[in-house]
């Protein structure tokens, strides 16, 4: 089991990291307090989830940018308000949280968040330095210039990583070939496989590390994947099913409960 990064308390956990994607999407109730309490019971420390805001500002936990396909709600959150949104319910059952509510009700907890919308930028930098959650908190985005706003406003006290520009200037460099990798950015968050094409292979987790970057996989459900891609040296995983993941790395020796 790797020790901790020392670059930022983000990164503090001793790798492999083990990051429950969405609290744990597989048990239907995905980006719910329920499901990040479960994770936490279950012993995960680090919770990954997305934000977006409601047409009156509130930032919520929420992966997609309408209501429809996880609630019985309907609409694009963008233009509900939240008196609106937080009437739907995940699955029948459970409420669209506030991002707020999660940075207070799980406090020891580290989180990962996708910047879903460009609107949702300022509101996660203003509620982090309110809850002075900078140390707990990795910022990520498909987009790299979302990303890289997001560092330069917040500076070192930011943990940020590569959107999908950073990341094929990565993959480049594990090719010999020249890439632009964003400086300043902890850690490539990717999945093995896009399009059909590798991302991940024992070349790519070599220039991360060569840059002093984690590798962190999502969404990684299959024990064998599980396997191997700890085997090429990743320093995190992101699943759906929480479980397998823990068994994964307590027969390993690298749980972190």
């Amino acid at each position: 089991m790797s020790t901790a990064d020392p670059r930022h308390p983000f990164l503090s956990g001793p790798a492999p990291l083990a990051f429950a994607h969405r609290g744990g999407a597989a048990s239907g109730l995905e980006n719910t307090h329920g499901a990040f309490a479960h994770a936490l019971d279950l012993g995960y420390r680090y919770l990954e989830t997305d934000v977006h805001t409601t047409a009156d500002g509130q930032l919520v936990a929420f992966h997609d940018a309408t209501l429809d396909r996880l609630t019985d709600g309907h609409g694009p959150i963008a233009r509900l308000r939240w008196d609106e949104v937080r009437r739907a319910r995940v699955a029948g059952r459970a409420r669209v949280p506030l991002m707020r509510e999660l940075l207070e009700s799980f406090p020891q907890a580290r989180w990962n968040i996708d910047v879903k919308a460009e609107s949702a930028l300022v509101p996660l930098l203003e509620l982090l330095e309110e809850t002075d959650a900078w140390d707990r908190v990795c910022v990520g985005s498909f987009e790299e210039a979302r990303v890289a706003r997001a560092a330069s406003l917040a500076g070192v006290r930011l943990a940020t990583s590569l959107g999908t520009r950073g990341v094929l200037g990565l993959r480049l460099r594990a090719f010999r070939l020249p890439g632009a990798v964003r400086p300043g950015a902890l850690c490539a968050q990717v999945p093995e496989r896009h399009a059909g094409v590798r991302v991940v292979d024992r070349a790519f987790v070599r220039a991360a590390h060569a840059l002093g970057m984690q590798v962190h996989v999502w969404t990684v459900n299959d024990r064998e994947r599980m396997r191997a891609l700890l085997d090429l040296g990743v320093d995190g995983i992101m699943t759906d099913h929480l479980e397998t993941l823990r068994e994964v790395l307590t027969e390993r020796g690298a749980w972190p409960g």
